[in-house]
């Protein structure tokens, strides 16, 4: 969620030809629904790009951190970014560097940003901070980065590991501090930095002491994020006793509406490192892409016989595709 100065960054990337884009896309969406067949007649103003599937932590429940993939790994190359860019420039307003890995690992991370800033693109990342050391949190102040969303899942060390593992607390605080520093240093009002909290049974004790940590550290803003989980046999150590954190009204059902219909099917889309195309976030394995990027254009991929059938599937039944029984939309989400 974005605050009145960020959304007005956000609107200064809005063009005519954009505009245009966005409003024939809510359009196409309605229409769609209504008709319950699927019409697309514009191009995706929000899209994600995984710089890497490679991280430094092993985080539980991510496949990430269980080093748990099934398909390819690795870093998308500078080129193929840039071709991204290219093709998608001219309707595209939100561009987030973030799937699954921590996107700081891959070596030009920054000056990819500064790629799709430069094209006036509203750029957004998530990270672990522990790469934010003085010279990268520099170069993501100038890299011209709007929104930062770091994660810090624990007000003591010794919480913030039982998830995070392999991580450093005291790390991710003195990321956080050279991002102040250099933003104050820069006279920068972006990134936009919000710290971000997953609720966990072992961490909920310490939700009023992140708070007064985010109030004093210098971020914009923090937010309080229920838990999901994949692995639900090993689920009763992490999910929180406090039923207002919580996104599952039992183990494995989740607390969302249940809609035959994805507006993120309309509006966004994943690309993969190496250039594929996927629905959503929801399909870490990629099991679902649509077309590569390495051999055919963005429109074609958009616009194709595959994506259509996929959305017409979920007019009929969301809950026959199994990523979609899992999916967060609408989930509790608390922000400060």
């Amino acid at each position: 969620m974005m605050n009145l100065a960020n959304t007005l960054n956000f609107a200064r990337n809005l063009n005519f030809e954009r505009s245009v884009n966005a409003s024939k896309l809510i359009s196409g969406f309605y229409i769609s629904k209504l008709k319950r067949e699927s019409a697309t007649p514009a191009l995706p103003y929000s899209i994600s790009i995984e710089p890497t599937t490679a991280c430094n932590l092993r985080c539980p429940q991510c496949i990430s951190g269980k080093r748990d993939f099934t398909r390819p790994t690795g870093m998308i190359n500078e080129n193929l970014f840039q071709k991204i860019i290219d093709q998608t420039q001219h309707h595209l307003l939100y561009l987030n560097f973030y799937f699954q890995g921590e996107p700081f690992l891959h070596p030009q991370f920054t000056d990819m940003v500064k790629y799709a800033s430069a094209k006036k693109i509203y750029t957004s990342t998530s990270t672990n901070a522990h790469f934010l050391n003085d010279e990268n949190a520099k170069k993501t102040i100038q890299s011209g980065l709007n929104r930062l969303i770091i994660s810090i899942d624990g007000a003591t060390d010794e919480t913030y590991k039982k998830y995070r593992i392999g991580g450093d607390l005291e790390k991710v605080k003195m990321g956080i501090a050279n991002l102040s520093k250099w933003k104050k240093q820069l006279k920068a009002s972006n990134p936009h930095v919000v710290l971000q909290f997953i609720v966990f049974k072992h961490n909920e004790n310490e939700v009023d002491d992140f708070i007064k940590f985010a109030k004093q550290s210098g971020a914009n803003d923090y937010v309080l994020k229920s838990a999901q989980i994949y692995d639900f046999e090993n689920a009763d150590d992490l999910l929180p006793v406090n039923a207002k954190y919580k996104r599952y009204s039992n183990k494995n059902k989740i607390e969302a509406v249940e809609n035959n219909r994805c507006w993120k099917m309309w509006h966004s889309c994943v690309i993969t490192w190496d250039g594929k195309v996927v629905p959503c976030c929801f399909d870490k394995d990629a099991n679902h892409a649509m077309g590569d990027l390495n051999q055919q254009s963005f429109t074609e991929i958009w616009t194709g016989s595959r994506y259509q059938k996929f959305r017409n599937q979920l007019f009929k039944s969301r809950k026959e595709i199994a990523m979609c029984a899992n999916c967060s939309e609408g989930a509790k989400v608390w922000v400060g």
